[in-house]
């Protein structure tokens, strides 16, 4: 059994350039499968036939039998949908069901090829109703899928070619290489099926691998991978969310009591933040391993800047920085019945992100919060994302920064999506990592010209992802 720092080393000395090929299965590798039972039947039941075979047919190490029945659900339930229809849906399924079943070690694997120069494949059986929506979110170019025929814009039922399985795999990827006149490098897959794919690589990698596969790997010396299993809540995870939840409320109400003798705001905000967020966290089992803590205290005032995966990132960045913080939040959070009252308490500013002119007439006031000496906390990005990665920053908070006179400082979290996916309300237990870094010095930025600096400010963030500091 290899590891990922392992295969991550062999990628970074190894061959570089887009001469060399990295192809990624889907189901199964870079996305885990949907369960058998649970989701899809959920789906069934609500008598979404087409959804139901979009997303029947991601399966982990699925043989021919399922792969045979994914075909004749797309043949009964396709045919005569338009195609905008499908791409819709694949969206719409993408967003609510499958972005949290990628796996964190397939993203940090897929950008370590593309930052070795890779060019990086996506090959499946399926279509890219199913396959584009992570493609695009993970920055992959080129995909390789079976394309359904359509006819006037409308799917017809049937196939536009053989179906990319087994051999049909391996030889759409052989066609792509030889095209390119490029070698296939790297292929990553999960089950015995795809043998042929893998035996086209100088560096095949089971991943997750069926027994079939496990077996053949072993004995032919590739290398396997791991990869941690993307489950769904369970019951105990819902017990532990509302225990958490109930420990917010009495941590906040605890926090303005022991501190309501001083008769400060500002106090009683402090102490909110630090009891409530303390109570949540050990409710709901969360710890955290912070690296570079020193940076959270000082220098003061600063702009601390966070990645943005997770609902409890409110609760995380907090109480790491513990004090003498407030944030700046989307106005919807504003409405939220639990987080809103206590964001306002804390004076978080919220701003309108669809309307640009009056979102910067609603930051001018923090840049007056700042130079009073209370630190402010912004997710550049805006939204969180559907992957470990970090999307575009938005300049916002930079501007504020140059403004007031006072560092940014980044906030780099990690795994917060392992504890609870993007629009997911419920938490589970494990370890959040955060590396709070060296505070960047803004003094001299052009605020007319500063797209180099902000982008290499995000890059920043994903070299941390990317290599991780110890103490």
């Amino acid at each position: 059994m290899s590891t990922l720092e392992a295969a991550v080393a062999a990628i970074r000395s190894g061959p570089q350039g887009a001469q060399v090929i990295a192809a990624f299965d889907f189901g199964g590798t870079v996305v885990d499968g949907m369960p058998r039972r649970g989701l899809v039947s959920r789906v069934v039941r609500r008598g979404d036939a087409r959804r139901a075979a979009l997303l029947g047919g991601i399966r982990r190490g699925g043989g021919d039998g399922d792969y045979g029945r994914f075909l004749q659900a797309v043949e009964r339930t396709w045919a005569g949908v338009p195609e905008e229809e499908l791409v819709a849906l694949g969206r719409d399924a993408f967003r609510k069901e499958i972005y949290g079943r990628l796996f964190p070690e397939a993203w940090r694997l897929v950008r370590e090829h593309q930052l070795a120069g890779h060019t990086v494949v996506l090959v499946s059986e399926l279509t890219v109703y199913q396959v584009g929506p992570a493609a695009g979110r993970l920055g992959i170019e080129h995909v390789l899928c079976t394309r359904p025929a359509i006819e006037d814009g409308v799917l017809t039922g049937h196939l536009d070619g053989p179906p990319l399985w087994r051999a049909g795999k391996a030889g759409a990827v052989r066609e792509f290489a030889a095209g390119l006149g490029a070698e296939v490098g790297y292929v990553y897959a999960d089950s015995a099926t795809d043998l042929p794919l893998l035996e086209l690589a100088a560096v095949p990698t089971a991943v997750d691998p069926d027994p079939a596969l496990a077996e053949h790997a072993a004995a032919a010396g590739w290398a396997s991978l791991t990869f941690r299993a993307r489950r769904a809540p369970r019951p105990i995870d819902y017990l532990r969310t509302v225990a958490g939840f109930a420990a917010l409320l009495g941590g906040a109400l605890t926090g303005v009591l022991r501190k309501s003798y001083t008769r400060r705001r500002r106090a009683m905000a402090d102490a909110l933040l630090h009891d409530a967020t303390t109570a949540t966290l050990r409710a709901i089992d969360v710890r955290l391993r912070v690296v570079g803590a020193e940076h959270a205290r000082a220098p003061r005032p600063a702009v601390f800047l966070f990645n943005h995966q997770s609902q409890f990132d409110v609760i995380i960045v907090p109480k790491v920085l513990d004090g003498a913080v407030t944030g700046v939040g989307k106005k919807e959070l504003a409405k939220h019945p639990l987080f809103g009252p206590l964001m306002r308490f804390v004076g978080v500013t919220f701003i309108d992100r669809s309307d640009t002119e009056r979102a910067k007439a609603a930051l001018a006031p923090v840049v007056s919060t700042l130079r009073e000496g209370l630190s402010i906390a912004v997710a550049p990005e805006g939204t969180r994302s559907y992957t470990p990665g970090v999307g575009p920053f938005k300049k916002g908070a930079f501007h504020i920064a140059v403004q007031a006179g006072v560092p940014v400082i980044p906030v780099v979290i990690r795994n917060a999506g392992e504890i609870a996916w993007r629009d997911s309300p419920i938490a589970r237990a494990g370890i959040v990592d955060v590396a709070v870094l060296a505070p960047i010095d803004v003094s001299e930025w052009d605020p007319a010209e500063m797209d180099d600096e902000v982008e290499g400010v995000r890059r920043l963030y994903e070299h941390t992802l990317l290599n991780w500091p110890h103490d």
